[in-house]
């Protein structure tokens, strides 16, 4: 058997096998705490226009936001994660856990689930 005439491939990372992807975990991870982050600027922000606009007491706009921020955190996080991307599922599941963390952290208020806001 003869060698080749120019020098063997260099080994990879640590654990990696030829054929097999590198793992994504931490591209996932960093994109969920930036989804978390991109959550809760658009809360903030929703949370404040709806404030303003029912003002005079009126609750068809508190409806209004909530249903936007759970079919922006919940429709949008689901067809992230649909799309089986390393960075679209990490984005996703960011909006997801930012719509519960907020839910939990401001007892429904930001995000309209709380039944005090309606009554």
């Amino acid at each position: 058997m003869t060698t080749p005439p120019y020098p063997p491939y260099p080994p990879g990372p640590p654990g990696w096998e030829p054929g097999k992807q590198p793992s994504s975990t931490g591209q996932v991870v960093g994109l969920a705490f930036a989804g978390i982050g991109l959550f809760i600027a658009a809360n903030l922000a929703v949370t404040f226009v709806v404030l303003l606009l029912s003002i005079d007491g009126s609750t068809g706009w508190l409806i209004v936001g909530a249903a936007g921020l759970a079919l922006f955190a919940f429709g949008g996080g689901i067809s992230l994660v649909l799309l089986r991307r390393p960075w679209a599922k990490g984005l996703g599941l960011g909006l997801m856990i930012g719509w519960a963390l907020m839910t939990v952290v401001t007892a429904g208020f930001c995000t309209g689930v709380n039944p005090a806001l309606y009554s």
